[in-house]
């Protein structure tokens, strides 16, 4: 895939929605592909985080464990971003995510979006924004299943 083609991909997600080229450039230079098999994992729940990832091929699930028990979240897709809550928020992996193919993503780590803060903290802030929305719309979609799954007892 060629520069051109991964700054339409990125542009087109919400993270990196408003985002010129050139700061999606500076980003992809410090970034790496990496390849994960079917069956192996991206990350586990309660490491540390360094980097976010944008699946460009393959489909990878994300899920909890709780009492040696896995509870699926979400299935990701080509285009999907995951992983940036962890470097918003500082803390260890909230979850893990396996993949089910062969995928091929890219890996944006933490020290690219920092040397973006040094080099053009216009273009920093707006990814930052645009992670904090993202992870707001995930948060409501979970109350709304939450509340679908009746788990909320009515407030009167």
């Amino acid at each position: 895939m060629n520069s051109k083609q991964h700054i339409s991909i990125l542009q087109a997600l919400p993270i990196f929605g408003g985002i010129n080229a050139h700061s999606i450039e500076f980003l992809l230079a410090r970034s790496t592909t990496c390849n994960v098999l079917q069956h192996q994992y991206f990350f586990h729940q309660g490491d540390d985080a360094e980097s976010l990832f944008v699946l460009e091929q393959g489909c990878a699930d994300l899920f909890k464990l709780h009492d040696n028990k896995e509870y699926f979240l979400r299935q990701l897709h080509k285009g999907d971003c995951f992983g940036e809550v962890a470097l918003m928020d500082l803390m260890p992996r909230s979850a893990s995510v396996r993949a089910n193919t062969d995928c091929e993503a890219i890996e944006l780590p933490r020290f690219a979006l920092y040397e973006l803060y040094k080099d053009n903290l216009e273009q920093f802030t707006m990814i930052q924004m645009n992670m904090g929305r993202e992870v707001s719309r995930r948060l409501r979609q979970a109350d709304e299943r939450l509340f679908d799954a009746h788990l909320l007892k009515p407030y009167t």
